[in-house]
């Protein structure tokens, strides 16, 4: 695991607020072993699928959602975690920059915020990462579509990661 990465998830073990959020989550063995799965190259889908179903389920209990929220907001936990996007990103080094400017956009993270505390944002959010995962490409385009369309907060979303570059970026090969 990355090193910046770590020293995030140190700072943030540090905070109550953190910790207690991460009590009503599950077993800390299968997250660290759902961690080693994803950091092998050549994991399958079925492990991106745990990951999304651990984090859909923690997501979705205010207090981990405070608790992963506390994850950037907060500068050293924040400066650490970009400096891992960075290392992780090396390939993509746009990407990298786009996304440690939005995440150290106050303005950026209050919709990045605002998003995650909307259930209904959040189940067509959920609703777009089943439709990727199935491979289902115009079911994923449509809900990615209705999910802008009708969430206020997903555009507002958007309109921030679009003025710092990673739309722009993302679309890059």
């Amino acid at each position: 695991m990355d090193r910046h990465i770590v020293k995030a998830l140190l700072a943030a073990w540090s905070r109550a607020e953190f910790r207690a959020g991460l009590r009503q989550l599950i077993d800390l063995d299968e997250v660290a072993g759902l961690l080693a799965a994803l950091a092998v190259e050549d994991h399958d889908h079925e492990v991106e699928r745990r990951v999304t179903d651990l984090v859909r389920s923690g997501l979705d209990t205010p207090e981990i959602r405070r608790a992963t929220l506390l994850l950037i907001e907060h500068d050293d936990i924040r400066l650490n975690l970009a400096a891992g996007i960075t290392d992780a990103l090396a390939d993509r080094p746009g990407l990298a920059r786009a996304i440690r400017s939005a995440l150290d956009d106050p303005d950026a993270r209050a919709e990045l915020r605002a998003a995650l505390e909307s259930a209904p944002l959040r189940a067509a959010i959920w609703e777009v990462t089943d439709n990727q995962f199935q491979g289902r490409r115009w079911a994923l385009i449509r809900a990615a579509v209705v999910l802008v369309l009708r969430h206020r907060h997903a555009r507002r979303l958007a309109w921030a990661l679009r003025r710092h570059g990673v739309l722009r970026e993302l679309r890059r090969p």
